[in-house]
């Protein structure tokens, strides 16, 4: 069986846009969405929103994924023509040697590079040992000196991005790339928007990508505050439980089984009326979802759900292996699949519902 793949998609994971420089992202973002917009606005950390104006005395609701992804910066360049750098988002260092990167400068020129470190043979069997720290590690762009570098206009506070181009797996459901944090919940975001363009919704709607989300969920504050929403949702991705060594403590969501949504995590305890109305929906229309808790991340929903008066909020995410590295995976159905439980949640919260959804 051969499968199509998604233009979309493609395109937001080959964007490249760590915490602080997401404006490819954002530009994406703003073509899908424009055609079915009434309104394109931005705050002023960079985070776009695109309304949909409904009923004037109706609820306004907010979907947002965040358009950042984990990364780096050129913070230092030896004389050597190395690159010391600063990450941005939280890295493993197991997960970054040997890695290939992209450098792109203030004029846009895209420099290939690998992550390098010493070679095992000179190291001590203690050091061997343990895992190499960050600090120690540097970029290989194949220059031999600083000046060479500055040659380039490579020079500090430039992005560096994860290189890991999209692909199918063996002609299944499961895509791998990098960056499906959070260019999945940033791409159901576009779905649910373009989805609900043409209905006769009883509430305005805002699709947002918002920024900074690795670096503190920084984007998601401002961008609430610019639209003071009466519900909101994060659209984010979730740790898998399904692979070797995970246990169901740790998680019990398996790819293709559905969306997760998102109970507890370090950020929020999901609003509860809201939750159980999401799951209502789901069960009814029989669209699989999976609980999850991530006791140690968060998702915008934390920055959204404390905004203005209190905002009732949920964090649903599409589950994924390998986060926060440069090769994650995801199954396309539940990337459908949420898309689809949005959707339908998103059309039914009229006035009323938000009301009883938020009091009680």
């Amino acid at each position: 069986m051969t499968y199509e793949d998604d233009q979309m998609l493609m395109d937001l994971v080959a964007a490249r846009g760590v915490p602080g420089n997401e404006e490819e992202v954002r530009d994406i973002f703003k073509q899908y969405t424009e055609p079915y917009a009434d309104e394109i606005m931005q705050d002023g950390l960079g985070s776009i929103i695109a309304k949909k104006q409904g009923p004037v005395t109706g609820p306004k609701v907010m979907f947002a994924g965040h358009l950042d992804e984990v990364g780096f910066m050129v913070s230092q360049i030896t004389d050597e023509g190395f690159l010391k750098f600063q990450t941005l988002g939280g890295w493993w260092s197991q997960v970054l040697l040997g890695q290939q990167v992209e450098v792109k400068t203030r004029d846009g020129k895209i420099y290939h590079g690998v992550v390098g470190c010493k070679p095992p043979h000179v190291l001590s069997k203690a050091a061997r040992e343990k895992p190499y720290e960050i600090k120690d590690m540097f970029f290989d762009i194949g220059a031999t000196s600083k000046e060479e570098v500055s040659e380039w206009g490579i020079r500090p506070g430039d992005m560096v991005t994860p290189y890991s181009p999209y692909r199918r797996l063996n002609d299944s459901k499961f895509l791998l790339a990098k960056a499906w944090d959070n260019r999945i919940g940033t791409a159901v975001a576009i779905e649910v928007f373009k989805n609900l363009s043409e209905e006769d919704l009883p509430n305005s709607i805002y699709a947002v990508g918002n920024v900074q989300e690795e670096v503190g969920l920084r984007g998601a504050k401002t961008s609430s505050n610019r639209i003071n929403p009466d519900i909101s949702f994060a659209l984010d991705t979730g740790t898998a439980g399904d692979t070797p060594g995970m246990t169901s403590d740790e998680s019990n969501s398996k790819l293709g089984k559905g969306p997760q949504i998102i109970v507890f995590d370090a950020s929020m305890i999901a609003h509860k009326g809201l939750r159980d109305f999401v799951v209502d929906i789901a069960e009814e229309l029989e669209i699989p979802f999976q609980y999850e808790f991530i006791p140690g991340g968060g998702t915008d929903a934390g920055s959204q759900h404390v905004s203005g008066h209190g905002v009732p909020s949920l964090a649903i995410t599409v589950p994924t292996r390998y986060l926060h590295s440069h090769s994650s995976v995801i199954h396309e159905d539940d990337y459908h699949n949420t898309v689809k439980l949005v959707t339908e949640v998103v059309k039914r919260l009229d006035q009323e519902t938000v009301e009883k959804i938020t009091f009680g």
